[in-house]
């Protein structure tokens, strides 16, 4: 699919002399107080990647 004018994150690829993207549905995971990884999830509207990244992030938090 091509991107498309005006889109949500249209040309986020362009940002940050191309050495990093950074993305709204992107979340650390913790664990004691720590960083021990990061769960991100792209493919769909930044409404629902939301949505799956904290699904991924509470079913994490309930292992620990």
């Amino acid at each position: 699919m091509a991107p498309v004018p005006n889109a949500e994150l249209y040309g986020i690829n362009t940002t940050n002399q191309g050495r990093i993207v950074v993305f709204g549905s992107g979340f650390p995971l913790k664990k004691d107080g720590k960083v021990v990884g990061a769960i991100g999830v792209s493919g769909s509207t930044v409404s629902n990647d939301v949505k799956v990244a904290e699904a991924g992030v509470n079913s994490f938090n309930e292992l620990n």
